[in-house]
């Protein structure tokens, strides 16, 4: 199976082809430790020219399990909130900046922890292809690790979710909360933060 050197996917990416081309060669990366725990590379999927890229974590359990991005509760959930900010799920292509799922056991359960730098930094070759490949006209970074990946350490986004940013690796960019994270809240919190992610994606809608 292909590895990687230098603690980065960038030898692994292909010069050519679409993300076709770019999924299959993710598929034996070994760039970073993570793909000793993941039952398989989990890449970004959706429209190839897609308008709209949306930008999560990492996979989770259940993405892990049948290898798309996005399945499960949280992506219903996501998909309910781009139907009430007025996009077609069909036109997005969804995607993490890192993918394998990285976890650690509780039970007969896989609990989700958050990657570190250096395993976001080994990825990003991937995610820098997609964002070629598809070239979105606004970019949806969902949750804190995302943000902080693409928009610098500082970004929060609990106080900057629904901005509108200006960034290199697409026209416009927008920072809101990521699903999973509302799902987990409590009912109150959950409902009020369902809004704001409805409202940011809206942002995103506009700007197309």
């Amino acid at each position: 199976m292909p590895a990687a050197g230098d603690n980065t996917a960038a030898p692994l990416v292909p010069s050519g082809g679409g993300v076709k081309a770019l999924r299959q060669a993710a598929a034996g990366c070994r760039a970073c430790p993570l793909w000793r725990g993941g039952t398989q590379t989990v890449f970004g999927a959706g429209a190839a020219r897609a308008p709209v890229m949306l930008i999560g974590e990492q996979p989770g359990d259940r993405e892990d399990r049948e290898g798309l991005p996005f399945v499960g509760p949280a992506g219903r959930l996501l998909d309910r909130a781009l139907d009430e900010a007025g996009i077609e799920p069909r036109r997005t292509y969804r995607t993490n900046v890192v993918k394998h799922f990285k976890w650690k056991p509780k039970g007969k359960r896989r609990i989700h922890q958050t990657p570190s730098k250096l395993e976001v930094e080994a990825c990003r070759p991937w995610l820098d292809a997609e964002l070629e490949r598809v070239r979105p006209d606004v970019v949806a970074i969902l949750g804190a690790t995302a943000a902080k990946s693409l928009l610098g350490s500082g970004f929060r986004v609990t106080k900057q979710h629904g901005e509108l940013i200006e960034v290199e690796f697409a026209p416009v960019a927008v920072a809101t909360f990521h699903p999973s994270a509302i799902l987990r809240a409590d009912d109150e919190d959950r409902e009020r933060a369902f809004a704001e992610l409805v409202t940011d994606l809206r942002v995103a809608s506009e700007a197309l």
